[in-house]
This record gives structure tokens, sequence and C-alpha cells, in this order.
């Protein structure tokens, strides 16, 4: 057969991800800092972008104001709410039908289960020069100061060890509630109660969760006063034996120095008084203070959630968090008017504008994308906001984007990073979906959380004379409508750190001997 050169005509389909638009994408998951970093970096290298004035400040001299556009209330289950936020700017663009099949890559989208896939992918976000981070000329994005070891903080020493100490969403809710009310000294000045009223919890649940954290370290944080403090780091030293504590509850005595009056209520003579204040003289009143005091920074919530006075939910923005990018149309027409002298003038104002229009409308697009999951997510914990964690509904990621018409991969991207504002207290987005379990009448499933909860508080209510097993436990959640195997009633009391029925048992007859 010979060979011969011919030519052919061919038409064909393919996609094709432009830079603008893998941007656009990964605006999604950018959190307010790192948001306001790329919008810096394309003010400064784009001469048709300006940041409107009066507004917050972006940290480099640069106003911001509330919002991108005057955004519209949202009440809880509103169809008209949701149909005016149902337009998609690629729309617009041509490329909607694009967008299902580009969006359908799960690299770096978080599951159902919180758990983050390996990203295949080139990291295209760190290619694009005007990225924080991104590569552009020499000694461009590098700074000295980002090698630079700070002073770990107590908040951040303490969150480090809460994964490892408490087990379930619950009990690490109740558990960072703990840390936001301890002082510079590592002591709990709030009371029980105060912290168990916003999250819809009890005080003995509370409770529980402090005797947990009162176990790290440092030794004696989350103490309530100076005696807890010391018997705290005495009992992990293992020596708070009866003359100690008689010793810790009559500090005053101490404090006064009235020596004679010790003795007699310690039961102990000299000697062995002077080597027990020798043993509260090794210990730390403040065991915060070694850490760095300054002022941690505050999360800033995207999403506001308040009652409204007809019983819906109201789903606003943070206007804090919305930057407003303003195109300065009347720079481009005077450039235009004036003339270009230089052939590469023409292109380069060209590629200004259209960077500019896309960045405005993608920023827009962010909002609108925001507003429409967070208001999907309060529509559908209703009962959570109203009555606390016992009723946190089971919800999954294709839920939501199939209530508002989005693929899952965009509502994970959404939900990454983002903070909502409740009654409550402030949750992250991905707080709010857990695991289904189903009912044992055939009703509503349950989460998984909302179980745990169940469970960890028919344990703590039960008495030493009555311990409840695991079948125990299985029959009284089955008559609660909830249907659970013996085996993960076992593993989620595992998690949770819960012995067992009998090590309970012994455990609660020697406390009421005591």
């Amino acid at each position: 057969m010979a060979l011969s050169a011919n030519l052919f005509l061919r038409q064909s389909q393919s996609l094709v991800m432009t830079p603008q638009l893998m941007q656009s994408i990964q605006l999604l998951q950018m959190t307010h800092f790192e948001l306001l970093q790329f919008i810096s970096q394309e003010v400064e290298k784009n001469p048709l972008l300006e940041i409107a004035a009066g507004e917050q400040s972006m940290g480099n001299g640069e106003d911001l104001p509330p919002s991108l556009q005057e955004m519209p209330t949202i009440e809880d289950g509103s169809p008209v709410a949701a149909e005016s936020l149902s337009s998609d700017w690629y729309e617009e663009t041509g490329e909607a039908h694009l967008q299902d099949r580009l969006d359908a890559n799960f690299d770096g989208v978080f599951t159902d289960d919180g758990v983050r896939q390996a990203v295949d992918a080139p990291d295209l976000l760190g290619q694009w020069k005007s990225m924080p981070g991104g590569t552009g000329e020499a000694g461009e994005g590098y700074d000295l100061d980002d090698f630079v070891a700070g002073r770990l903080s107590l908040r951040d020493h303490i969150e480090q060890q809460i994964p490892f100490a408490v087990s379930g969403n619950a009990d690490r809710l109740i558990a960072r509630a703990l840390c936001d009310h301890l002082d510079e000294a590592g002591y709990l000045r709030t009371e029980l109660a105060d912290i168990a009223e916003p999250l819809g919890t009890t005080v003995s649940e509370v409770e529980r969760v402090l005797t947990l954290m009162q176990q790290l370290e440092p030794a004696g944080v989350f103490a309530r006063n100076l005696g807890e403090c010391l018997e705290i780091q005495l009992r992990q030293r293992n020596r708070l034996d009866p003359a100690m504590a008689m010793l810790l509850n009559h500090l005053d005595l101490l404090a006064k120095r009235d020596f004679v009056s010790l003795k007699r209520l310690c039961g102990v003579d000299e000697d062995d008084l002077i080597d027990m204040l020798a043993e509260i003289r090794r210990l730390c009143p403040k065991p915060g203070a070694n850490f760095d005091s300054t002022p941690p920074e505050t999360v800033a919530p995207d999403i506001h959630v308040f009652p409204g006075k007809d019983g819906t939910w109201h789903v606003e923005l943070n206007s804090d968090t919305l930057p407003r990018v303003l195109v300065n149309n009347a720079y481009y027409a005077q450039v235009k008017r004036h003339g270009i002298r230089q052939e590469g003038d023409q292109a380069f104002i060209t590629d200004c504008l259209n960077t500019a229009n896309w960045l405005t409308r993608s920023l827009d697009q962010r909002a609108k994308t925001i507003l429409k999951v967070a208001t999907e997510i309060v529509r559908q914990q209703d009962a959570f906001l109203r009555h606390g964690v016992d009723h946190l509904r089971p919800l999954n990621l294709k839920t939501v984007a199939d209530a508002i018409k989005m693929h899952e991969s965009t509502v994970s991207r959404v939900t990454s990073n983002k903070y909502m504002l409740t009654p409550r207290g402030l949750f992250e987005l991905k707080y709010f979906f857990s695991v289904s379990i189903s009912s044992a009448e055939g009703g509503d499933s349950h989460s998984a959380e909302a179980v745990r909860h169940k469970i960890k508080t028919l344990i703590s209510q039960e008495e030493p004379q009555a311990i409840l097993s695991d079948d125990d436990i299985v029959d009284l959640l089955k008559s609660a409508g909830i249907d659970l195997a013996r085996r993960t009633v076992a593993k989620y009391r595992e998690a949770m750190n819960i012995p067992s029925s009998v090590q309970r048992r012994r455990e609660k007859r020697a406390m009421a001997k005591t």
C-alpha cells in the first residue's frame, strides 16, 4: 500500500476548561482571608479594578464595602426566594452545558463523612500568578515572616488534644465552647449553665465533658478556682491523699499562715505539714501563663441566621465578608477616547476589561451560591435550630444538591471553610451533614450524632443499682424509635470513651460509698 499525503476536514467536540473557569470554581472554596488576598492582588495588576471605599479594611490600606450587591433576605421555605437565586452566570457565557460535566471531578472534594479525597489533577490554583502563593517574577510571594516560628497559644494547644480526648461532634462542640471561656491563666470562669443553654444541652453533659477536658495538658487547666486547679495537678501526680484534700479545702488558713489550725484539721505533725507545703509550692497556680496570650483571631461567619417574627428563619450573608469590586468603565472610556498609541496596549486594556468583568460576575455568583446552600441547610435542620442537637437530622451532600439543582461537588466546595452564625452558636457548614440511621417503626431516620447524644444521655442518667448493658440501651433506643444493633451501640460507646457496664457498675458503687 503506497504512502501518500491527504487532507481531511473533521469536526469534533471536546471539553475545554479555561483558567478563568477553573478560578471560578476555586473561588467557592476560598476562605474570607484568602478571598481578600486574591482580590488585593488582582486590583494591583488591573488598572480597571477598584474597591469601593469607606468599608472594611483589607489589611493593605484598601477598603471594602459590605457586599457585592444588595442581597435579599431569604426566608425558610420561600419558593420565590429560591427561584430568584436560580440563575447561573455560566449560562450567560454560553457554557451552561459544560457545567455539570466539568464540575463532576471530585478531586479535592469533601465527602459526606468529612474526608478529603486525594487531588490528582495539577494544582492550577498555584500556577495562576494572581492567586495567593502563585508563581510570579523572582522574589515575588516570598516573605521571610512566613518562616518565623510563633508561640503556641493555650487555645491551639488545647484544640490539638481535643480529638484524642473527646469523641463525637456534640461533645467536641461542647469542648470548643469550654475553650472559648478559658481566661489567660487557664481557668474556666463561666457558669456551666451559661454554656449549656446556647448549645441546647444539659449542665450534666457539659460537666461530663469538662471532666474530660480537665485531664488535658497543661495540668490544672479548666479548673474553676485555685483549689480545683491544685487538686487536678495533685491527682495526676497521685499525691491527693485525704490530708492534702483537707489542706486544699482550707487554703484561706494557708494564706493566713495559720499552721496550728492546719495541723489539727489535716491530722499531721509539723514535718508532714512542711512536706505538704513544699508539694503545693511545686504546683503551677496559673497553668496557662506559659502560653502566648495574644488574643486569637475570631472566625468571621459567612452567613447569619436569626428567627423572624412570623416563626421562619431569616438567612442573610454577612456583609463584612463580601467585598465589593467595581469596574472603572470611565477610565476605560477615557483610554479609548484618547486612542492607543502602542501596538500591545489595545490587547492589554481589553484583557483587563474582560478580567474585571469576569471577577465581578464570579464574586456575585459565589455569594448567591453560598446563600442558596445555606438556605437549604437551614430548611433541612429547622428542628436542630429550634430544639438542639437531639433533633439534628441526617443530611448528605446529594440531598442539598438535588434541592437547589446543583452538583454535589459544588455543594462540597461551598461548605468547606464556611461558617454559619445561629442562635445556637457558630458552626461550620459541614457540621450539619451526618450519617443516617433507620427508624425502628419505619418513620423518619435519625442522625448518627443525635443517636450518640441519646446514648450518652441514657448512660449519664443510670443509677449505680441499675447499670444499663448494651442490650438494655438497644431496647431503650428501639422504644424511642431508633433501630440500632448491639455491636453498633458498643462501637459508639467505645468511640466516646465510655467504659463497659461492668466497669461503670464498679466505679459508681465506689463513688456511692465515698
